[in-house]
């Protein structure tokens, strides 16, 4: 469920202080929901976790209050991943968590709603555009292209970061932004797990 911009302070489970000139971000995706499961495609379409998804939550929050000293959360505002941040705040000593629609998912246009393994068969057009290597291409139903979401979730982290500068923060959001956040931090890298593709199972549909 976890990913995180991994510091050596943070691989040692050290709560070591944060340096004065730059903000240190902890990423996690959002828990479990009932479409994870089902192969149902999210998107921005609002789903909350089931109960796994809720034990996902409590066991990420608990490793971060023993490990370590955070600031403040930010969280897309869509249930999933908001019920996640606020067990994270609840276990962190009630810390606040702030709303950020610009977390969201990627939209993913007329393909939200269907279970992944037969959209190419109710939406060819959509399914097609997702599946297109043109970073520029948007998909069918008002779904963002990979340049949108590119611009939008890093646009937002810069943003964030600059706000809390010699603070350790955590940023609750969705898959498919933290494949993007991590094509960001490792252009020349290639991703690994859940990062690998972009739908499919419980890592790829929001």
């Amino acid at each position: 469920m976890a990913e995180s911009t991994e510091s050596p302070a943070v691989m040692n489970g050290s709560s070591a202080s944060v340096g004065p000139d730059y903000c240190e971000i902890i990423v996690v995706r959002h828990g479990e929901t009932p479409w994870n499961v089902q192969g149902k495609i999210q998107g921005h379409l609002d789903v909350e976790l089931n109960e796994v998804g809720r034990e996902q939550a409590v066991s990420v929050a608990e490793r971060l209050a023993k490990e370590f000293k955070i600031s403040v959360i930010y969280s897309s505002d869509l249930k999933r991943a908001l019920e996640t941040a606020q067990t994270i705040a609840n276990r962190c000593g009630g810390l606040k968590v702030i709303e950020d629609p610009e977390l969201r998912e990627r939209h993913l246009g007329d393909l939200q709603g269907l279970v992944f393994r037969e959209a190419a068969k109710v939406c060819p057009i959509a399914y097609q555009a997702f599946l297109s290597r043109k970073t520029d291409q948007d998909i069918p139903g008002g779904g963002e292209s990979l340049d949108q979401l590119y611009r939008r979730c890093t646009s937002a982290l810069q943003r964030i970061a600059r706000k809390h500068i010699g603070e350790r923060i955590v940023v609750v959001t969705h898959g498919g932004v933290i494949r993007t956040l991590y094509q960001r931090a490792c252009p020349n890298k290639k991703p690994e797990g859940f990062l690998k593709s972009g739908f499919g199972g419980d890592s790829t549909s929001g």
